[in-house]
């Protein structure tokens, strides 16, 4: 069989399980109900993004079987992503306190460690650098920052769907043009996965994806990043690029509260997108320029560093130097 016709069948999937899981979260009220912290002013039903775990986990195991993917990368994939996607999903049903939410983040941040073979060596400026067990510590944290910032960044319709298809998007580009076309299986069907779920998210969205979703989102993304480096360094900055609207606007927006003392486990609506949103009073111009930043701007630069035209380093800080200005002109982290 041939994997590369596979993928529409995934959206396929992704986009009725959607439907079918919002019946269900109607009838069980699974609602977020609007309140002075929400972005969206209608009672919507959530956790869809359970369809998005199902159908790329479902595929991932058949790509697996047929020899696609290796092992364990799938079994960093399949227990750290449902470990976070149950986690989300118990969490959307009913509040999980948050000391237990991120302890069981850690865990699957390490299972998947384990079978990824912890964090590469990286490069600065042409030198390499083993960090040894230090990096795998900063590994950790990595992928536990990812996942939490995808589930701060998933609060205005669309924007957490269609960053993810963009940046799944632009490593596959990215690794046909540097002559890694093996690793361009996993990225597309996430990317097929997310493309079907989004057909119900799209402003106004009919159901939002949930912590399940979002954290699952989060922690594959940076596993696939991971997994990237092993195979060549600098393509860990290219994914760090490709997913630089999300880190710099949460990264900003958490450090700012922080400083200010605000207790940064209660919920907010100070991500600049956030602002934006209110502004503009709408959420699909917002969402759609999240589309147009990582196609037009940051997809370029990490194709740059992909292919050893510029350093890593060097480009993630070209890239995220005008994200950061965004991010003060839409004043992330401000009190509301």
């Amino acid at each position: 069989m041939n994997m590369w016709w596979f993928l529409p069948a995934v959206a396929v999937v992704a986009l009725f399980l959607t439907g079918a899981l919002r019946q269900y979260a109607l009838a069980r009220s699974i609602i977020d109900i609007p309140n002075a912290r929400s972005s969206h002013v209608v009672p919507t039903p959530r956790g869809g993004g359970v369809a998005i775990v199902v159908s790329f986990l479902l595929s991932l195991i058949l790509a697996t079987s047929m020899g696609f993917v290796a092992w364990p990368l799938t079994l960093a994939l399949l227990g750290a992503g449902t470990g976070i996607a149950v986690l989300g999903f118990l969490d959307d049903h009913g509040h999980i306190v948050a000391r237990w939410r991120l302890l069981g983040h850690f865990v699957a941040a390490i299972w998947a460690l384990f079978w990824v073979g912890g964090l590469p060596p990286l490069t600065f400026f042409g030198f390499a650098f083993d960090l040894g067990w230090i990096g795998h510590a900063l590994a950790v944290v990595y992928l536990v920052w990812l996942l939490n910032l995808y589930n701060f960044m998933d609060g205005i319709d669309g924007i957490a769907s269609v960053e993810a298809i963009c940046v799944c998007l632009g490593a596959t580009l990215l690794y046909w043009l540097t002559g890694n076309e093996v690793l361009a299986m996993l990225p597309l069907l996430l990317a097929f996965a997310v493309a079907g779920f989004l057909y119900w998210n799209l402003p106004t969205a009919r159901i939002f994806m949930g912590d399940a979703g979002s954290g699952f989102l989060g922690i594959t993304l940076g596993v696939l990043s991971l997994q990237a480096a092993w195979v060549a360094p600098q393509l860990l900055w290219s994914w760090l690029i490709l997913l630089g609207v999300f880190i710099v606007d949460a990264t900003w927006t958490l450090l700012r509260r922080l400083l200010r003392g605000d207790k940064v486990y209660e919920a907010h609506r100070s991500h600049a997108y956030q602002f934006a949103s209110r502004q503009f009073k709408k959420h699909l111009p917002v969402t759609l320029t999240v589309g147009a930043i990582n196609l037009c701007w940051l997809l370029s630069i990490a194709l740059l560093v992909g292919a050893g035209r510029v350093d890593g380093f060097l480009g993630v800080l070209i890239a995220y130097t005008p994200l950061a200005i965004l991010a003060v002109k839409f004043n992330a982290g401000a009190k509301e």
